[in-house]
């Protein structure tokens, strides 16, 4: 079993990043459960505006990220929240990844079934919710099966501050859920291996 985790952070490598940090809690529960973890940080690849699949510019580096969401059999969506909205980053690729809605295998089941989907959101301030249910439904759209409580997230609170998830020692609910979400995502990817979501019958 393999998951992708896809970091939606503003920050270049190697700056420290939330996000990563948080991710990475959820990777090491993914890999106690035997998955096998990837690490993307969006922002230190070239992705062009666009809804397809195909290279935009000979730049574009999205049809290689693109081969390794279609690899994975988890992804995870991260990403911080500026003023309760997900990063340009997360909704760039989001837009790309608008072109699977009409792509099938072979076998002509959509590219997406079977996929399992999770989310991991950090910030200063509330906005998680909004951000998990906007990411939930494209990928929805898409095809991605989503679990309950296939989430966590870490904020402040309201109002400007210093402290971020990094440097916090409040994680416990944080981490707890992360433990639940990561259970969760692998037991629903197990179903759906042992009984996968046929071609739908208009397709």
């Amino acid at each position: 079993m393999r998951a992708l985790l896809l970091n939606a952070t503003l920050k270049r490598s190697p700056e420290p990043s939330s996000t990563e940090a948080l991710a990475g809690f959820v990777a090491g529960a993914l890999e106690q459960r035997g998955v096998v973890c990837e690490h993307v940080r969006l922002v230190d690849h070239v992705i062009e505006p666009g809804v397809v699949s195909e290279p935009v510019t000979a730049r574009d580096e999205w049809p290689a990220l693109r081969e390794r969401v279609l690899e994975a059999d988890i992804v995870v969506f991260a990403t911080p929240t500026w003023l309760g909205q997900l990063s340009s980053v997360m909704k760039r690729t989001l837009e790309r990844m608008d072109a699977m809605l009409s792509e099938t295998t072979v076998a002509g089941v959509p590219v997406a079934y079977n996929k399992v989907a999770g989310f991991v959101v950090t910030g200063n301030e509330d906005g998680a919710h909004a951000c998990i249910a906007n990411m939930a439904q494209a990928l929805i759209d898409i095809g991605f099966t989503i679990p309950g409580q296939s989430w966590t997230y870490w904020n402040k609170g309201p109002g400007p501050g210093e402290e971020v998830y990094l440097t916090t020692d409040d994680r416990e609910w944080t981490h707890t859920t992360g433990d639940a979400m990561a259970h969760n995502l692998v037991a629903v990817t197990r179903a759906l291996q042992l009984h996968p979501i046929p071609k739908p019958p208009n397709a």
